[in-house]
């Protein structure tokens, strides 16, 4: 296959497309930078950490196997120690063995790191209102969930 082959194979954006793809990338940097900002600057945590936090939080014991966390958060095994190391500094959580076989490490929310979350979650919860919800109809939110929840079984093949 010669490289006028592969370029006629592939699908090029038309202008609209093209328009859309490009806000859609703007608009998901600005809300995320966002988002952070507002975590980093009330809560000195980062958007990250808060979604550790939150799975920690909803976890049995608020305690989950670091190598499930990374699973979970989608972020690579060491990005996650690391992510911990600081948490743990801070006393948001701790880490220990796993209760039940004795093999791998846990990371468990500490009550303080509740507490943190707590906090963090009226101000990142806040920010996703203001920021996204309040800026579409429910048909839109509807739709903009239906396009992610396919992305999402496209390339991860989980459903959502």
């Amino acid at each position: 296959m010669d490289h006028m082959e592969k370029a006629t194979d592939t699908p090029w954006l038309d202008a609209e497309q093209q328009r859309i793809w490009r806000v859609f990338l703007g608009g998901t940097t600005v809300l995320m930078d966002r988002l952070d900002r507002d975590l980093r600057t009330q809560h000195g945590i980062s958007m990250p950490e808060y979604e550790i936090l939150v799975r920690l939080s909803e976890a049995p014991g608020r305690a989950i196997r670091m190598a499930e966390l990374a699973d979970a958060v989608s972020h690579s095994r060491s990005r996650v120690t690391h992510t911990i190391a600081r948490l743990e500094r801070e006393g948001i959580v701790m880490r220990g063995q796993c209760s039940d076989d004795g093999r791998g490490v846990s990371a468990v929310l500490t009550d303080h790191g509740f507490s943190v979350l707590e906090s963090a979650a009226h101000t990142h919860v806040t920010g996703v209102h203001d920021y996204l919800i309040a800026n579409a109809d429910a048909d839109e939110l509807q739709a903009l969930g239906h396009i992610m929840t396919r992305v999402m079984q496209t390339l991860h093949g989980k459903n959502f």
